[in-house]
């Protein structure tokens, strides 16, 4: 790694978050001697990466820094000797999302993009493109530490490090940060003066915290927060802030993961997603409104600052994360962090090999997790089910297995199993059949024999 001169890649660089990743390397431009920034997309994505590639270098400019910034579809071209790759794509773009929802949805069946049938269908479209970065990694960057915030980002973390073999990723989420910032908020204490312990898999983890003076005050927030007298806000922007169950927290003695409303009150969850999509606004649907707002505002070329719109996307801090990450690693800072990262024994309820989504300081040489044990058995139970889902899911993209895409149907909580987990499956299948060459042969049979399967998803895609 070059001491004076960093190469930084961003794969997935026309993403409408670069702005705030750009802005975190402004901030940080006396820890960073960055020397060259490479944007890279694909052709679908050329648009976008011009719109905010030139954004990015006017941001720099403005900024008084000599950097030089880089807009290429050539993947390799911009990998070759670079220090830190930051991945943030989306195989198939939002329209892939759209159909992620909507057709789980159009059955009455929970559609998200890291939850239930949407959530896998993201992993098996991402894990295989992951490994092939990883591939052209080991040839032109082996020394390089890859930075991955692309959801579902804890299985296409555990896909990098166990089957990819890239000891040197870290998996960030920005749903943790938003946790600490409301405890702190809520205990009218600086966070820096907190200390908070994360422990699960990205977007189904949960955390306590103590005070300087040793006190832990995980009782006190699942009050603040939770408690019947309050009113229930959730920091995060995309998902409805249906109030959990006060007394089921109070007896796991835990604070939740906000994504933990799909799965404690699943009921409530559900019907709003379904009221979404019979108006016709899916989270995807919304998205897309508020990029092409985004990109609109980005086209303006007085415009060399962040937007305060860019807030409303969903994601906001998540770049920000990659950034510290990245500045913590560089200079050995140590910085208290929520990481996807190997087990190595951490939760004693997980495999070793796996990975998992918890706190630490990230040295020199990676996260150092800061060991949990177990959970209480009611966390035990589901996160251990979640996890096997996850691994099976895994398995389904690399090697093309229906049975096992099925299985991990079959095993998710959030979809029903027999006759509708198929029905789901087949459907999407279908519809994602552009991005998962390895299930060919699945689709292939569908398509010749289930006709109504095809023309289910052909009239459902057109009223988008």
């Amino acid at each position: 790694m070059s001491r004076d001169a960093l190469k930084i890649v961003t794969i997935g660089g026309g993403s409408s978050y670069t702005p705030e990743l750009i802005e975190g390397y402004i901030k940080r431009q006396d820890q960073l001697p960055i020397k060259e920034i490479w944007l890279v997309d694909i052709e679908e994505g050329k648009e976008k990466l011009e719109i905010v590639g030139e954004m990015a270098k006017r941001m720099v400019k403005a900024a008084g820094l000599d950097w030089r910034v880089y807009l290429t579809l050539d993947r390799q071209e911009a990998l070759k000797d670079a220090d830190f790759v930051s991945t943030q794509f989306r195989v198939g773009l939002l329209e892939a999302r759209v159909k992620d929802e909507r057709i789980p949805l159009s059955h009455g069946v929970l559609g998200q993009e890291t939850n239930g049938a949407g959530g896998i269908f993201k992993a098996l479209r991402t894990i295989p493109v992951i490994l092939s970065i990883i591939e052209d990694m080991k040839e032109l960057c082996p020394d390089a530490w890859l930075v991955n915030f692309t959801n579902p980002a804890g299985m296409v973390t555990e896909a990098a490090i166990k089957h990819g073999g890239w000891a040197k990723t870290a998996g960030l989420c920005n749903v943790p940060i938003g946790h600490r910032k409301q405890a702190a908020e809520k205990l009218n204490v600086p966070e820096e003066d907190l200390f908070f312990k994360f422990a699960g898999i990205n977007h189904f983890h949960w955390h306590r915290v103590w005070d300087k003076a040793g006190n832990e005050r995980t009782d006190e927030l699942i009050d603040l927060i939770y408690g019947p007298q309050n009113e229930q806000e959730s920091h995060l922007k995309n998902i409805w802030d249906a109030p959990f169950h006060y007394e089921q927290l109070k007896d796991l003695g835990l604070l939740p993961c906000g994504y933990h409303r799909y799965y404690y009150i699943e009921d409530e969850m559900l019907q709003h997603s379904v009221e979404e999509f019979k108006r016709g606004e899916t989270r995807a649907q919304v998205v897309k409104e508020t990029e092409a707002k985004l990109f609109d505002l980005y086209k303006d070329p007085n415009l060399d600052y962040k937007p305060k719109e860019l807030e409303q996307r969903g994601g906001t801090h998540y770049s920000d994360a990659a950034c510290e990450l990245i500045a913590s690693i560089f200079n050995d800072k140590r910085t208290d962090m929520v990481v996807s990262t190997q087990n190595n024994g951490t939760i004693t309820d997980l495999p070793y090999d796996c990975v998992v989504e918890v706190s630490g300081p990230v040295t020199s040489h990676g996260h150092e997790p800061y060991n949990w044990g177990s959970f209480p058995p009611a966390a035990r139970g589901v996160i251990q089910n979640m996890k096997g889902m996850e691994e099976t899911v895994i398995k389904a993209a690399i090697t093309g297995s229906y049975g096992a895409a099925l299985h991990a149907f079959t095993v998710n909580p959030l979809i029903p199993g027999g006759t509708m987990a198929k029905t789901i499956l087949d459907e999407l299948l279908i519809a994602h059949k552009d991005h998962l060459p390895q299930f060919k042969e699945s689709i292939e049979k569908i398509e010749a024999t289930q006709p109504e399967t095809v023309a289910y998803v052909t009239e459902l895609m057109k009223t988008n």
